[in-house]
């Protein structure tokens, strides 16, 4: 796996497509195969769906792990995900909140309750007729929480199934930028985009244009 970040108290990867966290049944989880890789123990500090590529944060250490683990159950963090729809949204950018609930299969949605809040700041660009580039800001953490968000505006991400997506090579949201602070300095690491046909294509410009807001 590809490491962005190599420090003695953590690293960070450019985590695949199709791979989760922990294991599932016979298939293992990319915590357990990289610290096979690595030859030591790692704590994830923060979850990447399976469909999600890009920026991953592990510890090596317990104590490491508990001091960024706060940094994220406080909102102290800073993240940036690329998606691509092939939808347009009333509007170009704003914000997407509400309650996230369970729903059925394994699914959540959106409510208009508070409970477990699920807050999601947008902005959109047109990249060429029937795609749409979104640079998603999460201000919380909540399980699916971005695919939710899209979806409730009516703009799921191409090739996520689950929420109504359009069928595609891969499900196209990325975690693109993190940052967080480590011994008092912040730490900003970026994961391009390799994965996929329409990342092939539009990832240097989409990237170039969220760099610019």
């Amino acid at each position: 796996m590809n490491i962005l970040l190599d420090h003695a108290d953590f690293c960070v990867i450019n985590k695949p497509a199709g791979i989760g966290m922990h294991q599932q049944n016979d298939e293992p989880g990319l915590v357990r195969l990289l610290s096979e890789q690595q030859g030591e123990a790692l704590y994830p500090v923060h979850r990447l769906d399976k469909m999600t590529t890009g920026v991953l944060l592990l510890a090596r250490n317990p104590e490491a792990n508990r001091l960024l683990s706060a940094q994220f159950a406080e909102r102290n963090t800073q993240k940036r995900y690329l998606a691509f729809s092939d939808r347009k949204p009333a509007k170009k950018q704003g914000l997407i909140k509400g309650g996230m609930e369970k729903s059925r299969n394994g699914s959540w949605k959106l409510t208009r309750n508070t409970n477990h809040l699920a807050i999601t700041r947008f902005h959109s660009t047109s990249l060429a007729p029937g795609l749409r580039g979104f640079v998603l800001s999460p201000e919380t953490g909540r399980t699916h929480q971005l695919r939710v968000a899209l979806k409730s505006i009516g703009c799921p991400i191409i090739g996520d199934a689950r929420y109504g997506g359009t069928a595609a090579d891969r499900g196209y949201l990325h975690a693109w930028q993190l940052t967080f602070h480590w011994q008092g300095q912040p730490v900003t690491v970026t994961a391009p985009a390799t994965e996929g046909e329409l990342f092939h294509q539009w990832y240097s410009p989409l990237a170039q244009w969220a760099t610019a807001l």
